[in-house]
């Protein structure tokens, strides 16, 4: 295992350290030119997050346009010095062919980020990392909290909005044809819906 470099990283070099065979399995971001390494999340953090890309990727489905990012997919969102961030899944609300998508790192602002918040993370550091978001220019942050089952909504010039497991979750002026029920990213079916429908339940409104 390599010792994380003290010395500035452009992100080209960080593409190229982070995927050396010693660091395969471990997870890291650049921060202003600085390498950090982050926790791996447990199950519940990868469930919810799962269920999350699955009522994305539904309402693109359906609706024909725009594509998702999951897997902390890094995003440049600053240069010199370089800041490479990965939310936990992000939205684009255009149309890409998957030929054009970027095999590294994209530097385009996403419509939506959505971050699930994990158990050893600092509420006053992710809010943090979200103010920054919406400072980069992201129009949209949704901060899910699996052991709260609530989503927090972040916007620009707004204070946050904090929804409850049984209320419903709409993509506002931003996804005007998103909604589901806050019930359905913490969806199991072998315990029954426990008030939410299956995931599926995202779609454009008719």
């Amino acid at each position: 295992m390599t010792t994380i470099p003290t010395t500035s990283m452009t992100a080209s070099e960080f593409w190229d350290w982070v995927h050396r065979p010693e660091n395969r399995d471990r997870h890291f971001e650049l921060e202003r030119g600085k390498v950090v390494e982050v926790s791996r999340p447990g199950e519940l953090h990868g469930v919810v997050c799962l269920n999350a890309g699955f009522i994305l990727s539904t309402y693109i489905r359906q609706r024909r346009k725009g594509y998702a990012c999951a897997n902390d997919t890094g995003i440049i969102w600053e240069w010199d010095p370089d800041t490479v961030k990965g939310p936990d899944l992000f939205f684009y609300d255009k149309n890409r062919t998957f030929a054009d998508l970027n095999p590294k790192w994209t530097e385009d602002v996403p419509t939506l980020v959505i971050e699930v918040l994990s158990p050893n993370d600092r509420l006053t550091k992710v809010n943090r990392r979200i103010t920054r978001f919406i400072k980069w220019g992201v129009p949209l942050v949704w901060l899910i909290d699996p052991e709260e089952q609530t989503v927090t909504i972040y916007r620009p010039d707004c204070g946050p909005e904090v929804l409850e497991r049984d209320e419903e979750l709409t993509g506002g002026n931003i996804l005007a044809d998103f909604h589901c029920h806050v019930a359905d990213f913490f969806y199991l079916p072998t315990e029954g819906n426990g008030g939410a429908t299956p995931p599926a339940s995202s779609h454009p409104s008719t």
